[in-house]
């Protein structure tokens, strides 16, 4: 609740709901793995609600949107700056340190003005790891 009101986000019951099954999913969950958390402990909130709830975290910086399984979107309750490695054999995603990374201070594009960025890593576990 504290976390909702931090944010400026008024907790009513459902998003509640979605904050108690969002908030500590560090597996990068898609707006769908949510309901169906959430539909499983609190049936009578609507997949709309999941939806819209999530994009609301997101946009009051609570959590970030990402797109990182085959351009699907998932969530992520972690909002510092980090980079993401996908296991290719398992579809797992991975939080990579920023400092493990070494990237350009700026960017820059013609035509666009970059807002922000992170890299997005593909790969398979060595064998015998």
């Amino acid at each position: 609740m504290e976390l909702l009101k931090t944010g400026g986000i008024r907790p009513t019951l459902p998003r509640l709901a979605v904050a108690a099954k969002f908030f500590g999913n560090f597996n990068h969950p898609s707006a769908e793995d949510v309901w169906a958390l959430v539909k499983a402990a609190y049936p009578g909130v609507s997949r709309a609600t999941v939806y819209n709830t999530l994009e609301l975290f997101a946009q009051k910086g609570l959590a970030r949107r990402r797109a990182l399984k085959g351009g699907r979107a998932v969530y992520d309750p972690v909002t510092e700056r980090h980079h993401h490695l996908v296991d290719q054999a398992t579809g797992r995603i991975y939080d990579i340190p920023w400092a493990a990374v070494r990237l350009p201070g700026n960017i820059a594009l013609p035509d666009f003005e970059v807002e922000d960025y992170h890299l997005v890593i593909l790969g398979r576990k060595k064998r015998g790891k």
